[in-house]
């Protein structure tokens, strides 16, 4: 049976109310290698961060360029883990921007306090036994660890290393089209850098690949994750 998250605790309310949450994919993914456990009732009951189980929560961070397919994978995740009986919530960059960080630019300085409201917002779910599914650009290394640093080891940081090519090709919002045209500043990967992770858990090249092959590969990339050591 499909369960959908349950927001339970004021903390979890209120950042969920304010985040504007109702409620509520490509080529090549690698992972670090580790033990494989058992999928128990159909349910994941391993994968990188510090849990035995998704039911204790976790963060699965999906960061890459505009047009990665970033958010396409993330949904499809999501209804996957729903499908097995998981409590998921997505925290899309474009929506989180519309009500949570409204107020920020796209300066050095507010692409970072983005990147932090929204991984405080997945740390504290996380923490109430949710899994999160952030689909972020969140373009500079310093900012992801941060970001990694308040989860305790429930973080799972999956790169979509689609080439900039391709990216561009896709251009679903347009807006490469419009940073070449010189009508938009500051787009990451064009005028503004996008510093890839060093060691993610995961890595995913989407080139080639559908959508369905994509979600076969992070799934199989994380159930193969170590569990961490206690």
């Amino acid at each position: 049976m499909v369960r959908r998250v349950t927001m339970e605790g004021d903390a979890v309310s209120s950042s969920a109310a304010v985040l504007g949450f109702s409620r509520p994919s490509f080529h090549g993914a690698t992972s670090r290698p580790g033990c494989v456990d058992d999928v128990s009732s159909g349910r994941l009951v391993t994968v990188g961060f510090c849990v035995q189980n998704l039911e204790e929560g976790g963060t699965i961070w999906l960061t890459g360029l505009v047009s990665s397919g970033k958010t396409t994978l993330a949904r499809a995740l999501e209804t996957r883990l729903l499908e097995y009986g998981h409590r998921v919530q997505v925290l899309d960059g474009d929506a989180v921007r519309m009500h949570l960080t409204k107020d920020l630019g796209f300066s050095r300085e507010d692409r970072d306090e983005n990147i932090r409201r929204i991984g405080f917002v997945a740390s504290l779910l996380a923490r109430n036994g949710i899994v999160v599914i952030a689909s972020v650009i969140s373009p500079y290394r310093i900012t992801r660890d941060e970001v990694r640093a308040l989860h305790d080891g429930r973080f799972v940081e999956v790169y979509l290393a689609t080439p900039l090519e391709l990216c561009e090709a896709r251009d679903v919002k347009g807006l490469y089209a419009l940073a070449r045209a010189g009508r938009l500043a500051n787009l990451t990967g064009v005028d503004d850098p996008y510093e890839p992770p060093l060691e993610p858990e995961i890595v995913i090249d989407t080139t080639g690949r559908t959508v369905d092959e994509s979600l076969t590969q992070l799934w199989g990339a994380l159930i193969r994750l170590p569990r961490r050591s206690t």
